[in-house]
C-alpha cells in the first residue's frame, strides 16, 4: 500500500516531468499501480499536495527556528530575518516545485492557491513576534496600523518568493540582500518615530484643552 509520502514524491515527479498536472487521479494512480482510494486516504486532491508541501516546508522552517537555545533572545526584527534566510535555505530543496508552481499563477503580490497552509502558518509566527516586539517596546504600538503589520510580512514573504525564483547570482547572494534590507525597511516602519512622538504630544494636547485655556497670558 502506498504512503503519503510516496504518492507525494510520484506526484512531485510527474510535474516537473511534464509541467503540468496529471489529466485525474484515475490515470495518476493508475500508473501508480495503486487503487483510486489509497491516494483519498491521504490527500482530497492534487492541491491539497501543493498546499501540504508549502506547510511542510514552512513548519519546517519555524520547528528548527524555534528550537535553537539562542532563539528567545533575539529581537522580533532578527527573528524576522532568521526565518527568511533560513527558508530560502530550506526552499532550495525544492526549488524546481517551487519555480513550477509560481510559474502557473499570475505575477504580482497575490500568493498562489498552494500557499493558503503556509499563509496561516506564517501569520501566526509573525503574530507572535510582533506581539513580542509590542510588550518590549521594540515596535510602536499604532491603533489602527498594529493589526496590518502582519500583513506587511506577508507581503515581504511574496516579495522575497518571487525575488528568490528569479534571482540568477551566485548563491543568491542578491536575494540576501534583498531580504535584508526588505526586512530591515519594514522594521523601521514598525518602529516609534518622531511622527510617533508628536501624535502623542496632539492627543496629549487634546486630552488637557482646558489646562490649555488656563495657561494662555
Amino acid at each position: 500500500m502506498a504512503t503519503a509520502q510516496q504518492i507525494k514524491n510520484a506526484y512531485l515527479d510527474y510535474v516537473l516531468t511534464h509541467h503540468e498536472k496529471p489529466k485525474s487521479v484515475y490515470s495518476f494512480v493508475k500508473k501508480l499501480k495503486i487503487p483510486e482510494s489509497a491516494f483519498y486516504e491521504f490527500y482530497a486532491s492534487f492541491e491539497s499536495i501543493e498546499k501540504m508541501i508549502w506547510f511542510d516546508l514552512t513548519t519546517e522552517t519555524i520547528d528548527t527556528l524555534s528550537s535553537q537555545e539562542t532563539w528567545t533572545d533575539y529581537s522580533s526584527r532578527d527573528k524576522v530575518l532568521s526565518f527568511f534566510y533560513s527558508y530560502i535555505e530550506v526552499l532550495k530543496k525544492q526549488r524546481s516545485f517551487i519555480l513550477y508552481c509560481l510559474k502557473h499563477h499570475p505575477p504580482g503580490f497575490s500568493a498562489p492557491a498552494a500557499l493558503s497552509g503556509a499563509k496561516s502558518i506564517f501569520e501566526n509566527f509573525a503574530e507572535n513576534i510582533i506581539q513580542q516586539g509590542l510588550e518590549n517596546g521594540e515596535l510602536a504600538d499604532r491603533k489602527f496600523l498594529t493589526k496590518k503589520y502582519k500583513d506587511a510580512l506577508w507581503i515581504q514573504f511574496i516579495f522575497i518568493l518571487n525575488f528568490w525564483a528569479n534571482d540568477d547570482s551566485t548563491g543568491f547572494e542578491k536575494t540576501d540582500e534583498a531580504i535584508e534590507k526588505g526586512i530591515n525597511v519594514t522594521f523601521d516602519l514598525f518602529q516609534k518615530s518622531p511622527l510617533d512622538n508628536l501624535f502623542e504630544y496632539g492627543k496629549f494636547l487634546s486630552r488637557n484643552g482646558n489646562l490649555r485655556e488656563k495657561m494662555r497670558f
